[in-house]
């Protein structure tokens, strides 16, 4: 499936659900690496296989580290 194609798809999703901001690939793959996994916890190694990068500094690029994770893992280093 090309990317064009995909974010056809994506479009398609957003507007029944209401959502006015342009839906891509790369957003949903940003998402899923910042959001659904280093978020809550999935070691950078193992979001690096499931984007199929060949090195794990590749997804470091683009996935921020998030304000909670940062805050949560404070949190577990004071209780130690």
């Amino acid at each position: 499936m090309s990317n064009q194609k995909l974010n056809t798809y994506l479009k398609e999703i957003a507007d029944p659900c209401e959502i006015k901001k342009n839906l891509t690939f790369h957003l949903a793959r940003h998402t899923f690496t910042t959001i659904v996994t280093l978020s809550n916890g999935v070691p950078i190694e193992t979001v690096s296989k499931l984007l199929e990068h060949s090195r794990v500094s590749t997804p470091q690029i683009y996935a921020k580290v998030v304000e909670k994770k940062v805050s949560d893992e404070m949190q577990i280093l004071r209780k130690k």
